[in-house]
């Protein structure tokens, strides 16, 4: 098991714009994929005390060596990154949207006065 203050990022380092983040276990494999509005934000809360943590998100947290992220522009294109790689690579401590379930979508007609669901 990884100590996390081993592969800690420095808090200036992480951005604070939205984006999808990564922890990858000592074989470089992605073992959870998240989302957040507030990169710096989320990913600070997983280095916090790991006694506050879910006994999921310990482990989870205790079993990777690196944590990566991506920004993106909004938090609609987190949720639609962080779905296409929970599929792609599958993460073993993700485990909602494993099997056939799937993400909620909105469909936006341009021909229509008002945008209606569909």
């Amino acid at each position: 098991m990884a100590d996390p203050a081993t592969y800690r990022p420095r808090t200036g380092e992480i951005p604070t714009e939205p984006g999808v983040y990564r922890f990858r276990d000592e074989y470089r494999r992605v073992i959870y994929v998240g989302k957040a509005k507030n990169l710096r934000s989320r990913l600070n809360s997983y280095f916090a005390s790991p006694r506050q943590l879910m006994p999921k998100t310990r482990a989870m947290v205790f079993t990777a060596t690196s944590v990566e992220w991506t920004v993106v522009g909004t938090e609609l294109e987190a949720l639609q990154l962080e779905y296409t790689w929970i599929k792609e690579f599958n993460p073993r401590f993700n485990i909602m949207f494993r099997d056939d379930k799937s993400y909620p979508y909105l469909a936006v007609t341009m021909g229509e006065k008002y945008p209606a669901p569909r």
